[in-house]
């Protein structure tokens, strides 16, 4: 029998590839397993306390309307009480239902998370996102980096102004509800970008992958009792409450 050539387009190949490399993740990079190494168990170290997430709601680090006037006191409130507490509890559901060894960091099954369920992957992302976002806001704070963060900020978007107007745009331009993120990337560099729903870019199922240095919730219920329909009010005035210091704490342990 004769055998018919087989013959794949360039463009055809370069497609599969990306797709492939997508379907590894970013926990299959050396920047993935640098990330792991230094997440260690939730709570081992002061360092790895920064890194690391758990299976649980943690405790707020601050009142309610401490973040007035960027973010009103109720909206905290609810978001925190309700909306995070929502996706821990579910969480805890999933991991008894599926096994998952909850002494490991949630990073862990975040960047595997194609294997698990629907259940998990909604309600793992929504915590691990929250409860980041929690972690790098605080009050009198915002301003702009400093140090190495500062330098790699400038040597890849060209300036902090820049930056600011990539991610703001990710963030406005989110169609529906999500997030935007500031990551280090597959290759070691720092990138801009948004993913839906609750998913976050260390999942193994994200087109924007990458480590989570920082990210903005841009639900409705992050800023709706306050600015309405002005998503982009909400993003602007989000810079007042980063914290800085912890944003560069986790960027100069990974590099």
């Amino acid at each position: 029998m004769k055998k018919t050539p087989f013959h794949v387009s360039r463009r055809s190949f370069i497609s599969q590839s990306s797709k492939a490399t997508l379907a590894l993740g970013i926990g299959s990079t050396m920047v993935g397993s640098s990330f792991l190494a230094a997440c260690g168990s939730p709570g081992e170290k002061e360092q790895k306390i920064t890194l690391s997430t758990g299976f649980e709601q943690t405790p707020l680090g601050y009142d309610y309307t401490s973040l007035e006037p960027n973010i009103d006191a109720m909206t905290m409130e609810i978001h925190y009480t309700k909306h995070a507490a929502a996706y821990a509890k579910n969480l805890g559901e999933a991991v008894s239902e599926e096994g998952v060894d909850a002494s490991k960091p949630l990073e862990d099954v975040l960047m595997n998370i194609s294997k698990y369920s629907t259940k998990m992957r909604n309600n793992g992302g929504g915590h691990y996102n929250h409860e980041l976002y929690w972690k790098i806001m605080k009050p009198n704070a915002g301003g702009k980096p400093e140090g190495v963060l500062a330098e790699a900020i400038n040597s890849s978007f060209g300036s902090f102004e820049a930056f600011v107007e990539q991610f703001e745009t990710a963030g406005k331009t989110r169609f529906g509800s999500g997030w935007a993120w500031l990551v280090l990337d597959k290759s070691n560099k720092l990138a801009v970008g948004s993913t839906p729903n609750q998913d976050n870019p260390l999942m193994d199922v994200s087109e924007f992958q990458g480590i989570p240095l920082m990210g903005i919730d841009v639900w409705e219920h992050a800023y709706y009792l306050n600015y309405t329909s002005d998503r982009a009010g909400y993003i602007s005035n989000w810079w007042n409450v980063i914290n800085w210091d912890l944003v560069s704490e986790r960027y100069e342990a990974l590099v």
